[in-house]
């Protein structure tokens, strides 16, 4: 499959996941599966294009694997995280704003909005599958990239999960483990997973273009709808979050600063 039709596959693909998410959504009564099904949907995206022409076992598998492995297992743990609470607080304000209309409101600024962040981010997956497969010196830095993201992101939400079963921690601040160094470090892990990704599909010249779709995540991560918003919310509602802010890195990991 040629590069530019893979990537309208992809949207196509990318759609088609939103779209049945948004009826379990509507079925549920919760507007938050889509923060489930957000993973999952990349690692639809690079099976369904591994699968339509397999390119061999070098940096194209490679792709696929990370991918499916970084997106199950975000998946899983969103999952099981909003099932045991309501839904996100978020979604049903955003509801409730929708005076007109307020299921197409839903589908079109948040479910259709995130299926083309989706189809943009997954680009360099979708890009280097198409390439002449190969596993050179960038990919295995990708490799090694993606491996520390990975870890960040499965032991920061670990560290997190045990943090908040802990009944002496209630209105407490998490500060130990990797969240002394960094206030987020399952989203720098995650900025990581895509900057690895985007290595290995830069072997080639098709795949180097796609770098506008990891600095799109990272930015998402950093400034967009990541950090700045659950931030906010914190340091409204939980006491000693201003301080913990100020002696610690709000993204990338950095030894904290003596106060």
């Amino acid at each position: 499959m040629a590069v530019p039709h893979a990537v309208l596959a992809s949207l196509a693909v990318a759609l088609g996941v939103i779209t049945v998410t948004f009826a379990v959504a509507r079925v549920r009564g919760r507007y938050d599966t889509i923060d489930s099904a957000w993973g999952a949907g990349f690692a639809v995206i690079a099976v369904a294009e591994f699968v339509v022409e397999p390119r061999g076992f070098g940096g194209a598998l490679m792709l696929t694997v990370l991918t499916v492995v970084w997106g199950v297992r975000l998946s899983v743990h969103i999952h099981r995280r909003n099932v045991a609470g309501g839904e996100d607080r978020r979604y049903r304000e955003m509801f409730a704003r929708g005076r007109r209309r307020p299921v197409l409101r839903m589908f079109v600024r948040v479910y259709l909005t995130q299926a083309l962040v989706m189809w943009f981010v997954a680009l360099p997956v979708v890009v280097g599958q198409q390439q002449p497969d190969s596993f050179g010196p960038l990919a295995v830095a990708g490799v090694m990239v993606w491996c520390c993201g990975f870890a960040f992101e499965v032991i920061g939400d670990r560290q997190l999960r045990r943090f908040k079963a802990d009944p002496a921690s209630s209105g407490a601040v998490l500060d130990t483990g990797l969240w002394r160094y960094t206030r987020h470090p399952n989203y720098f892990g995650d900025a990581c997973v895509w900057w690895g990704l985007y290595l290995i599909a830069a072997q080639q010249l098709p795949g180097a273009a796609t770098v506008l779709s990891p600095l799109l995540m990272t930015w998402l991560l950093a400034r967009g709808s990541g950090k700045p918003i659950t931030e906010r919310h914190l340091a409204a509602t939980r006491p000693g979050y201003r301080a913990y802010i100020e002696r610690t890195s709000g993204f990338f990991p950095l030894p904290p600063k003596k106060t």
